[in-house]
């Protein structure tokens, strides 16, 4: 038996141009409300699945809210659609390591790296014995 409290908020989530849910959203997760933001983003996602940056909002407002399995799991779609994204590349990396899944975390976090620039410096060890060239 759903209460007449949650068919109230399910509509205020729903009300609205997709523009106006996107900027609604928006206020939530800057509101750190990311539970709201996250059910806002939902149906905003299943309408248009194609678009990355609901999306990837929908990852990061489950990220916040603990929500670790679903905000993978957007992450991973992100990336199926834009794998040179690198901000969900950081973030699938740090859901991962967060659910104590870091040799899983390993190469998204050191492609996010990558992608932003950063790279590991040269092996120092690497030709010590042979000398100069």
């Amino acid at each position: 038996m759903s209460s007449p409290h949650r068919h109230v908020t399910d509509s205020y989530y729903e009300f609205g141009t997709a523009a106006d849910r996107w900027g609604r959203a928006l206020m939530f997760f800057d509101a750190k409300e990311y539970v709201t933001a996250a059910d806002i983003l939902a149906g905003l996602v299943a309408e248009t699945p194609e678009q990355v940056a609901p999306r990837l909002l929908l990852a990061r407002a489950y990220y916040h809210s603990a929500r670790l399995r679903k905000a993978e799991a957007e992450l991973r779609a992100v990336l199926e659609r834009d794998p040179v994204e690198q901000y969900a590349a950081l973030m699938l990396g740090r859901t991962l390591e967060r659910q104590g899944r870091p040799a899983e975390a390993a190469p998204h976090l050191q492609m996010a790296a990558a992608m932003a620039g950063q790279f590991p410096p040269p092996d120092s060890t690497r030709g010590a014995s042979s000398g100069p060239g």
